[in-house]
């Protein structure tokens, strides 16, 4: 299914609901600090949003606003925050690689909103753009998506959800060794995120006897992300010999789908991501995908989780729901955040912080799934570990999930990716 919604992702405004209490023109008054100060220790929680309003990541940004939706749904209804509920202040656009001052403009909004929580950005270049700058103004900033390996520990006031790379990199490579693969090539796209990506894959199969044919470490090979014509890369990639074609990007996927397809690559040796392993039947011709495989982040969804996703996005946003990548990721930093507040008893962000390891179980405690029973034990005195949505491990000490589940899905005849297994890995 293709998202149909009338209301355009630049747009990205939650309805008020009984459940959903929104203020999209709170800001920060002179006397009062955005975010970090213990002054706003009483105030109810605010968050605010940079995710890809524009730009190549955008058709992953309606599962992640149904996490969100979801999350506020079920934390309300539990009563709130310290008796308050949460509120979404600002949701600002972070757009994609190619121009940087929409992500720096994004940035000043959620720190002019008054907001103690920034959930994104979702490009782990954007991210990494704009870190320091909301860190200095002491909030607290959370991805759902971000995999680069050099946001691991960058800042006491960024985690995330979403394992690093090294987790996803090492079971998508694994997985092309198994399937007997002994040649590889790459189109990867020049973001922190695809060459972080690529690098891991790289290693994983040369360490198992592969051998990387074209778009390797080094060589030059990627190529620009505002890039929309890949006719001389899949020539490249198919002149190389390559019995498997990774291909880690955004949605510049759907541009190289049909160059692969004219040229006579076989596209079940393909390869994807998280990035652009998406559905693709409103896209391509039944069949143009089948066979092909990819890796998401993230333990397999239940089919009530699905359920509740789809029937909040429908509510909130009049569409329906093609994919929910990153949607339990999403999901589990509002939780963490909010229960990390509730054991704080207070909403700023460095109590916050201060808090998010041990909700998280770093320390060990009660297992809990609901962010109702997890606040109850909070109340009765008793440490908690929230076991979240995504299935990932407590964080360890760069803010990391310690652990997580990658999917390897295969493609069907409706070009729409397929659970196959899910592969857990440890995150260094």
């Amino acid at each position: 299914m293709k998202v149909h919604s009338r209301k355009a992702a630049g747009a990205f405004a939650l309805v008020a609901t009984a459940a959903l209490v929104l203020s999209g023109c709170s800001t920060s008054s002179e006397s009062e600090p955005a975010g970090g100060s213990s002054e706003a220790s009483g105030d109810a929680l605010k968050i605010a949003t940079l995710l890809p309003q524009t730009g190549s990541l955008g058709f992953l940004m309606p599962p992640v606003q149904a996490g969100i939706a979801q999350a506020l749904a079920d934390i309300n209804d539990a009563g709130g925050v310290l008796g308050q509920p949460v509120e979404i202040v600002a949701n600002a656009n972070e757009g994609d690689a190619s121009d940087l001052t929409v992500v720096e403009k994004g940035a000043d909004d959620v720190i002019a909103s008054g907001a103690q929580f920034v959930l994104g950005a979702m490009g782990s270049g954007r991210s990494q753009h704009v870190v320091d700058k909301i860190a200095e103004a002491g909030i607290l900033m959370g991805s759902p998506s971000n995999t680069s390996a050099d946001l691991s520990g960058i800042s006491p006031n960024y985690f995330r959800t979403a394992p690093p790379d090294t987790v996803q990199g090492d079971a998508l490579g694994n997985q092309i060794l198994a399937d007997g693969v002994t040649s590889v090539a790459f189109l990867t796209f020049n973001d922190p995120y695809g060459l972080g990506l690529r690098d891991v894959i790289q290693e994983t199969v040369e360490a198992g006897g592969a051998e990387v044919v074209y778009g390797g470490k080094g060589d030059g090979n990627e190529f620009p992300v505002e890039q929309t014509s890949f006719a001389s890369e899949v020539t490249a990639a198919k002149d190389s010999g390559a019995e498997a074609i990774v291909v880690v990007t955004y949605d510049q996927f759907k541009q190289i789908v049909p160059e692969a397809v004219n040229q006579g690559v076989d596209t079940s040796t393909f390869y994807l991501v998280d990035g652009n392993a998406n559905g693709y039947d409103a896209d391509f011709e039944p069949g143009t995908l089948e066979g092909a495989q990819g890796s998401i982040p993230g333990a397999q969804s239940n089919d009530e989780f699905k359920t509740q996703l789809q029937d909040i996005y429908a509510a909130e946003f009049d569409g329906e729901l093609d994919s929910f990548t990153y949607a339990p990721e999403a999901y589990d930093l509002v939780t963490l955040v909010a229960l990390a507040a509730t054991k704080a008893g207070a909403t700023d962000s460095a109590a916050i912080q201060e808090n998010l390891h041990a909700v998280s179980g770093s320390d060990g405690g009660e297992e809990c799934s609901s962010f109702g029973d997890c606040a109850k034990l909070i109340e009765d005195g008793k440490d908690i570990q929230y076991v979240g949505k995504a299935g990932t491990g407590p964080l360890n000490d760069n803010n990391d999930p310690s652990s997580a589940f990658i999917g390897i899905y295969k493609y069907d005849n409706t070009n729409i990716p397929v659970f196959q297994k899910a592969v857990e890995g440890q995150t260094e």
